[in-house]
């Protein structure tokens, strides 16, 4: 039996690859909610990883919820209205708690459809590239549904409120020309080039020291929700911290002799 959630190291790079292919990539399973917890925990006490690259295996990013699973009441659809609640927080709402706690830049390559959660998974990213297939939609109205694992809140984040009303407001899906005129995505890659174009990034991103990329990512996540003193204090705190590491001290030495 594959694993939901297949893993790739090469060097300071891991690639995360969705496979679940048969269910459309969907993310509500718990082996994949339960996946996603071990490989952020995972990476989190390794130093050497500096990059994650997200994918989906076969023609499809993410469907997001399995609505087969919806259409016929199974699993958390079937629960009452309060457990149903319970099941939400319990399930797929740890995935952002998940990889809001992930210490790396987390590069989602977007190889096809991003639907519904998927979208929202996509969101989640530090940084997302589109195939030229790819596509994106906040659906869930189109369902009778909201969006329910935070894509009210990562969305106007990446594209603004006003994008963001369109695309929730109305369900419908945008192509990657769209996504990046919009800033969803920060550039759109020929389809057979997407995990080459991602990995040249994570590549680039690879290169400067652990510390600072994790502490870097912690300061750029606390601006979106702090305030400008928390983001001020929270620097002046880690700073110290990156001017006593070894490879600052390395790098200052090559600059001297550069």
């Amino acid at each position: 039996m594959s694993t939901p959630l297949r893993v790739e190291t090469d060097g300071p790079v891991q690639v995360w690859t969705i496979n679940v292919p048969e269910v459309g990539n969907a993310i509500t399973g718990p082996e994949v909610i339960a996946g996603f917890e071990t490989l952020v925990d995972a990476v989190n006490q390794d130093n050497a990883i500096r990059a994650v690259i997200l994918t989906g295996a076969g023609k499809i990013f993410s469907a997001g919820g399995n609505v087969k699973e919806m259409a016929d009441r199974q699993g958390m659809f079937g629960l009452a209205p309060i457990d149903q609640r319970r099941a939400y927080v319990d399930g797929i709402q740890r995935i952002p708690r998940a990889l809001g706690r992930l210490e790396v830049p987390l590069i989602a390559a977007v190889n096809g459809a991003a639907i519904g959660a998927g979208c929202d998974l996509a969101m989640m990213c530090d940084i997302r590239i589109a195939s030229q297939r790819a596509s994106f939609a906040e659906s869930f109205v189109t369902l009778g549904l909201i969006p329910g694992d935070g894509g009210t809140w990562f969305l106007p984040r990446a594209i603004g409120y006003a994008r963001a009303a369109e695309l929730t407001f109305t369900g419908e899906r945008i192509d990657a020309d769209t996504a990046l005129e919009w800033g969803l995505v920060s550039r759109v890659a020929a389809h057979d080039e997407l995990l080459s174009e991602a990995r040249a990034l994570a590549d680039r991103i690879a290169v400067n020291p652990p510390h600072a990329l994790r502490m870097a990512k912690r300061l750029l996540q606390e601006s979106v929700s702090g305030s400008l003193e928390s983001t001020l204090a929270m620097a002046a705190a880690m700073q110290p911290l990156a001017h006593h590491d070894t490879e600052h001290e390395q790098r200052i030495a090559r600059w001297r002799t550069s």
